[in-house]
C-alpha cells in the first residue's frame, strides 16, 4: 500500500528523531572519552581546520543533493551526472587544498598544521563519492536506512579515534576519526542504494546544466553559511592561543550536538514534504506551521535545560580542565535553542524553489556578524560569542519577513506557535534552578535538575493538553 505524505511525515520525523537521539548519544559517548583523553590544544589545532574541509564539501557538493530533492522524478541520469561531477570537483579541489596548507599553517602561526590538514582534507575528496548516493536516500526520505548509515559509520570511526586518543596520538586521533567516518559512510549509501541506482561510466553533464542556476545559489549560501558557523572558531584561532580556541571549540561541540538532535530530525523531512505541496500555498502554510510547533516543543526544553546543567555536566564528564568552555556553552545553548527555527525558514525557500532569497538572506547575515565579531574581539572570547548569540536571534525576524512573502505566514502566528513553548521552557529552567541550587553533590545535582525540569515540561504540556505531545505519543504507541 502506498504512504500517503502524512505518513511519509510522520515515518520521516519518527526515524529523524532516531537517528539525531541515538548519533547524538554516540557522540556524547565518545566525545566525553576523547575530551578527558585529549588537551584543548589538541581540539583546538583541529578545530581550526573545520571551516577549509566544510567550504571543501560545499564546493564539491555544489547544491545538487537539494537541486536533486527539487525535481519532481528525477532520473539515473541526473544521478549519474551529479556523482562523476563531485569526484571531478573534489579531485580538483583536493590539490589545492594541498598546496594551500603551508599557509594555512602560517595564519594559524601552527607548523603542525601543514601535515595535518593535507590528511583531514582528504575526508572531503572520499565524501565526494557518496553525495550523490546520499542525495538518493534524501530525496526517498530513506530515513531508517540514513539512520543505520550515520550509527555504523559514527560507531566504527568513534572506536578507532578512542584507542588512538588512548594510545597518545593526540590530535593524529580526531583526525582519523573524520577520514574513517566518511569512508564508512560511503560503504553504507552503497549497500543500501546499489539496487534502486548505482552509478555508470555513461556521463553525460547536461542535468548538471540544467540544474545550475538553481544549485549555485544554494552553493553559495552553503559556503555562506559555513563561514557563519565556523567564523568565530577561524577569527579566535588567528587572534587566541591554541587553547582558547578549544575551549570554544569544545563548547560549540556540545551546542552543535544538542541543536543538531532536533534540527536533524526536521531536516529529515521538511525540504521533500514541502516540496511536494509547495503548489498549495496553503496546505504548505499548515505543515510549516506544525513543523514550527514541532521544533518548538523540542527545541527550547533541550537547549535551555543544557544551559541549566552545564556547568555540572562539563565537570563530571570531562573535567576542570575544560571549566573555562562552561559559560560559553551556557550562552550557546540560548542561540541554539532558536537555530532550528532558522534551519525550518531556509528549508521552505530552498523547497519553494527561492534559492535566491535563501542565498541573499545569508550572504547578509554573514557580512554583518563578521562585522560585530571584529568589532567586539577587543573585548574578549565571551563577549564576541554574546554579540554573535544575539544576533542570530534577532535575524529570525529577516527570515519571518520572507516567509511571509513566500506563504503569507504572520509573525503573530508563529508567535502563538512557539511562544508558549519557549515560556514554558524557560518557567521550568528558573522553578528548577531555585528549586536545586542547594544541592552540592555534582552528580545529585545534575540528576536532580535533568528528572525535575522533565516532569515539570511534560506536566505542563498535558495540562495544557498540547496537540503536539498527543500526537507524539500516539505514534510511539502505533510503533510497538
Amino acid at each position: 500500500m502506498t504512504e500517503s505524505l502524512k505518513e511519509k511525515t510522520a515515518k520521516g520525523l519518527f526515524w529523524g528523531a532516531v537517528n539525531s537521539g541515538t548519533i547524538q548519544m554516540l557522540n556524547l559517548v565518545f566525545g566525553i572519552v576523547l575530551a578527558k583523553q585529549l588537551s584543548p590544544g589538541d581540539y583546538g589545532v583541529v578545530g581550526v581546520l573545520t571551516i577549509f574541509t566544510l567550504i571543501a564539501g560545499n564546493l564539491q557538493s555544489s547544491g545538487f543533493t537539494q537541486g536533486l530533492t527539487n525535481i519532481k522524478n528525477p532520473t539515473a541520469n541526473d544521478y549519474n551526472a551529479v556523482f562523476w561531477f563531485n569526484i571531478i570537483a573534489s579531485s580538483i579541489l583536493y590539490v589545492i587544498l594541498f598546496f594551500s596548507a603551508p599557509l594555512i599553517a602560517w595564519y594559524f602561526h601552527s607548523p603542525v598544521l601543514t601535515k595535518l590538514s593535507r590528511f583531514v582534507f582528504l575526508a572531503f575528496f572520499l565524501s565526494s563519492f557518496g553525495i550523490a548516493h546520499h542525495a538518493y536516500m534524501f530525496k526517498n526520505i530513506m530515513a531508517k536506512e540514513r539512520t543505520m548509515t550515520g550509527l555504523i559509520a559514527l560507531s566504527l570511526s568513534g572506536i578507532c579515534g578512542v584507542v588512538m586518543a588512548c594510545n597518545g596520538m593526540a590530535y593524529w586521533s580526531l583526525a582519523w576519526q573524520s577520514v574513517l567516518f566518511v569512508f564508512i559512510q560511503n560503504i553504507c549509501r552503497y549497500y543500501y542504494t546499489f539496487r534502486k541506482w548505482h552509478p555508470t561510466f555513461h556521463i553525460d553533464f547536461s542535468p548538471i546544466r540544467r540544474m545550475f542556476s538553481f544549485s549555485v545559489k544554494i552553493l553559495i549560501t552553503s559556503i555562506v553559511n559555513t563561514i557563519n558557523g565556523n567564523v568565530l572558531t577561524f577569527i579566535i584561532g588567528h587572534k587566541f592561543p591554541m587553547a582558547a580556541v578549544g575551549n570554544f571549540t569544545q563548547a560549540n561541540k556540545w551546542n552543535t550536538m544538542a541543536y543538531s538532535t532536533i534540527s536533524g530530525t526536521i531536516d529529515q523531512v521538511a525540504q521533500p514534504v514541502l516540496a511536494q505541496i509547495a503548489d498549495d500555498s496553503e496546505r504548505e502554510k499548515r505543515v510549516f506551521r506544525k513543523l514550527m510547533r514541532f521544533t518548538a516543543f523540542l527545541s527550547f526544553p533541550a537547549m535551555f535545560g543544557l544551559s541549566l546543567v552545564s556547568n555540572e555536566f562539563i565537570l563530571l564528564t570531562i573535567g576542570e580542565k575544560w571549566t573555562d568552555c562552561i559559560p560559553l556553552l551556557q550562552v550557546l545553548c540560548v542561540g541554539g535553542a532558536f537555530f532550528s527555527f532558522n534551519t525550518m525558514y531556509q528549508q521552505l525557500a530552498i523547497s519553494g524553489g527561492r534559492s535566491d532569497i535563501y542565498m541573499w538572506c545569508n550572504i547578509a547575515q554573514i557580512l554583518m556578524q563578521i562585522l560585530l565579531i571584529l568589532l567586539t574581539c577587543s573585548y574578549g572570547i565571551y563577549v564576541m560569542v554574546v554579540a554573535y548569540t544575539i544576533f542570530t536571534v534577532l535575524w529570525l525576524a529577516v527570515w519571518q519577513w520572507q516567509a511571509h512573502r513566500l506563504i503569507g505566514i504572520r509573525i503573530a502566528e508563529v508567535l502563538a506557535d512557539t511562544m508558549p513553548f519557549m515560556l514554558s521552557a524557560a518557567a521550568v529552567m528558573a522553578v528548577t534552578h531555585f528549586a536545586t541550587r542547594a544541592i552540592p553533590n555534582l552528580a545529585l545535582l545534575l540528576l536532580s535538575r535533568i528528572i525535575i525540569a522533565s516532569l515539570l515540561y511534560l506536566a505542563i504540556m498535558k495540562i495544557a493538553k498540547v496537540e503536539i505531545l498527543n500526537e507524539c505519543l500516539r505514534f510511539v504507541r502505533k510503533k510497538k
